[in-house]
């Protein structure tokens, strides 16, 4: 089998094996996809700018001429040099008969890209190049969260940054859905820091695309753990990033089951840091102190009422749309002064 292990990929990239002749990548992660056929690309031909070194095909040209990517794999350089097939955007083509005809007679002055999707295991062309001595598959997935500290400091290296430790603590939960977009929100953040040498929080929720989704964790946080001065500064954040005031209320919500059900599991015996570990989805580290100040403001009984209270709030600001800014602030407000007595 030629499917490539995590741990080998980066090594093939930087040095492609001229045996493998062609190189299917694939997965979930179409920026990380294209990212690396653009690397393998890189290093198989002296010059991607060269049309006779690299040839560009899509899909839909290749569904008129199935046999062009075999035609184009075997053409001799005009003027000698290694040489390269990009495909790309297959849509409807099956390369399926072209890749088992280059696979049978390879070229050896020429190396076949292949980009595609995320292919189930039992699919015909993942599995052909799986099997195929000539041939080898990348594997693109998600990246975790080792791969985006490594993605952080590379981008912020490159634009001569260091990051906040609380900023990257902030920074990591926002990327990872595709590569493109993560170095794309990365690079951004790093122009945005550009002249002040570090990349702070307040940068992060500035600029990253879930910013809103951060200032709403954070003025939830803050109320519920008794800081109404807090709230004051991350509900305006908030509603900077474009957060509806019933947005608000409704996260506030869900905190609310969520602490009722931890508070249910301390009241059975458990430790508030136990239930704090146990919860479900785990909480980010960052979140964790405020979590349990919350537990041990807010007993049980207590967060029923405030349930009811939210839910009235919710009702209020949607019945007056024009008042629903003052309706929110006031709830969360109420509550962290509330958790303020009780702390």
């Amino acid at each position: 089998m030629t499917a490539l292990k995590t741990s080998e990929i980066d090594a093939f990239i930087a040095r492609p094996d001229p045996a493998r002749s062609v190189v299917l990548v694939y997965g979930p992660d179409a920026g990380l996809v294209g990212e690396r056929a653009q690397a393998i690309v890189r290093v198989s031909v002296d010059n991607t700018d060269d049309p006779f070194s690299l040839v560009r095909l899509e899909g839909d040209n290749l569904s008129a001429n199935p046999l062009r990517l075999v035609e184009e794999a075997n053409t001799i350089p005009l003027f000698g040099g290694r040489r390269a097939v990009w495909v790309k955007n297959l849509g409807r083509f099956n390369p399926v008969p072209a890749v088992e005809a280059l696979l049978g007679a390879p070229s050896p002055d020429c190396r076949v890209v292949i980009e595609a999707g995320d292919l189930r295991r039992n699919a015909p062309l993942r599995t052909l190049c799986e099997r195929a001595k000539t041939a080898v598959a990348i594997p693109c997935y998600a990246d975790g969260e080792r791969d985006l500290a490594r993605l952080i400091d590379e981008e912020m290296k490159q634009a001569g940054l260091s990051i906040a430790p609380d900023a990257r603590a902030a920074l990591v939960p926002c990327l990872g859905g595709d590569r493109q977009a993560s170095r794309n929100e990365l690079r951004k953040l790093a122009l945005y820091a550009r002249d002040s040498g570090t990349v702070t929080l307040d940068d992060v929720l500035a600029v990253v695309a879930d910013a809103s989704a951060l200032a709403l964790d954070s003025v939830i946080d803050a109320a519920f753990a008794g800081k109404p001065a807090d709230v004051e500064t991350h509900f305006a954040k908030a509603r900077a990033a474009g957060t509806a005031p019933s947005q608000i209320i409704l996260a506030a919500l869900r905190q609310v089951a969520s602490l009722h059900r931890l508070a249910l599991d301390i009241a059975d015996g458990a430790s508030v840091g136990i239930a704090v570990e146990n919860a479900r989805p785990p909480l980010h580290f960052r979140r964790k102190p405020l979590v349990e100040a919350a537990l041990r403001a807010w007993p049980a009984p207590r967060l029923q009422q405030v349930m009811a209270q939210l839910s009235g709030a919710l009702f209020e600001s949607r019945r007056h749309a024009n008042l629903a800014e003052p309706i929110a602030h006031r709830a969360l407000i109420a509550i962290a002064q509330s958790a303020r007595q009780r702390g």
